[in-house]
């Protein structure tokens, strides 16, 4: 596995092996992603004009990879946002602990596959924008 920080959010090129019947891509923990996969989830079927996520998680890092069409994810660390078009299923973005996340712009019969480093945990979760940047202002 390359360098990956794991205190910002980055976009991580997939191994992609090129093939006349089909193109195939892989994703390995704590090889081609710096965590081990616990839980993994997709959306789909996500109306015109409607935004997913709106919070952060504490302990979870995150990689979503746009399987199929395109979104926007807007990831704000408390003072930064960013913006990350994905668009192809060979690259993803990894998402440290403590970043806020939107998903957004979700284009027809798109599919975003999350995977994550720990499994479900309500408590992880930081739904209210203020309480978040209170937490970051509270961090180190």
């Amino acid at each position: 596995m390359s360098e990956i920080s794991t205190t910002k959010a980055q976009i991580i090129n997939l191994p992609k092996i090129v093939d006349r019947r089909g193109n195939l891509s892989i994703i390995e923990e704590m090889k081609d992603i710096p965590f081990d996969i616990k839980r993994t989830f997709w959306i789909y079927d996500v109306p015109g004009g409607e935004i997913r996520g709106g919070h952060a998680y504490r302990t979870t890092q995150e990689f979503i990879v746009a399987l199929s069409g395109s979104f926007d994810v807007i990831i704000d660390d408390g003072k930064v946002k960013q913006t990350f078009s994905l668009n192809r299923s060979y690259y993803g973005l990894y998402v440290p602990t403590m970043m806020w996340r939107q998903m957004q712009n979700f284009s027809t019969n798109s599919l975003a596959l999350i995977v994550t480093n720990t499994e479900f945990n309500q408590k992880d979760y930081i739904y209210n924008y203020n309480d978040f940047i209170k937490e970051k202002s509270n961090e180190k």
